[in-house]
């Protein structure tokens, strides 16, 4: 039991700094090709700090445990918003741009929805719903090319590391989250078993919010570099990944069974996306006093599951 708590909390850390260190050479290639902050957060920022996420998901349907997988997304998606806007939130007040208010939060409304319906109509995940994930998954890549090209920052103005610097911090960064990610599987399983735990809880609390600390990190920091955009773009956009492409590619690899009580997850899930939507769209930010609504939202969360 000890060794197995030991090698977790091994695995999370190879996945926070894997993810850190993926984060820091991505942002360096998008940035050489002046791409906006707001799509940095929302593409490159967001696939790297949902590749903890990638990498549990897949692992876990590989050695069968589809609890796993599917918790790991969905308490991912809740800890993304009430956990990690929440705290970022009382920190600092975000601003919210208008594109996120009228059509990113919006779209992370509809594909949770769809997620659920999936679930209760199949029970499962099925191939061709996973390629249904990931031509939506294309569809945001385009609307955001779209929106790249309208907003072209060619002014930044920031150093930019070595060539042979960024593809030794992708490399390495990609090895640590996918090692890291073997070692959490594994010990969160065995934890489970021995405490008689079911791999939906482990999946939907620790390995969840282990999976959530790189986007944790990055909103923090980013918040007190004065890049709103940074913070509130990864969110959002590591929602809309961890669904369609992380279980979208899952999915592909191999159908993920959805079981019935995953169903009241994702109601939570979809709350959630609710809630950030009609509080920030009003006033086109996140106030401190939302964020305490949002920290203690998902303490009563954790204490339904337990409970």
């Amino acid at each position: 039991m000890l060794l197995n708590l030991i090698l977790l909390l091994v695995g999370f850390g190879l996945l926070t700094y894997g993810a850190d260190i993926f984060i820091d050479g991505s942002s360096a290639i998008a940035r050489r090709f002046h791409i906006p902050e707001i799509v940095i957060g929302l593409t490159i920022v967001a696939l790297g700090t949902s590749l903890s996420e990638a990498s549990v998901s897949i692992v876990s349907v590989l050695h069968g445990a589809n609890g796993v997988a599917v918790g790991n997304i969905l308490g991912s998606n809740i800890a993304n918003i009430w956990l990690v806007l929440g705290l970022t939130a009382i920190i600092s007040t975000l601003a919210i741009r208008k594109n996120t208010i009228k059509y990113e939060i919006p779209f992370v409304c509809f594909i949770t929805l769809l997620l659920m319906c999936m679930g209760a109509l199949y029970g499962e995940i099925s191939r061709s719903g996973a390629l249904m994930l990931v031509g939506l998954f294309i569809l945001f890549l385009v609307y955001l090319r779209t929106i790249g090209i309208k907003d072209i920052e060619s002014d930044i103005n920031v150093e930019t590391m070595s060539g042979l610097k960024t593809i030794l911090f992708v490399v390495l960064g990609i090895s640590a989250v996918i090692y890291g990610s073997n070692l959490i599987v594994d010990s969160a399983v065995n934890i489970a078993r021995y405490a008689n735990i079911s791999e939906r809880i482990i999946g939907l609390t620790i390995i969840a919010f282990g999976t959530s600390l790189p986007e944790l990190v990055t909103c923090i920091v980013a918040v007190l570099k004065k890049r709103s955009d940074l913070a509130v773009g990864n969110i959002i956009g590591s929602n809309i990944v961890n669904i369609l492409f992380v279980l979208g590619i899952t999915g592909l690899i191999k159908p993920v069974p959805f079981e019935s009580a995953f169903l009241k997850d994702g109601i939570v899930a979809l709350v959630a996306a609710v809630m950030l939507w009609l509080i920030v769209a009003p006033q086109h930010r996140l106030s401190r006093i939302s964020g305490i609504i949002f920290l203690m939202s998902y303490i009563f969360y954790l204490a339904f599951l337990f409970v």
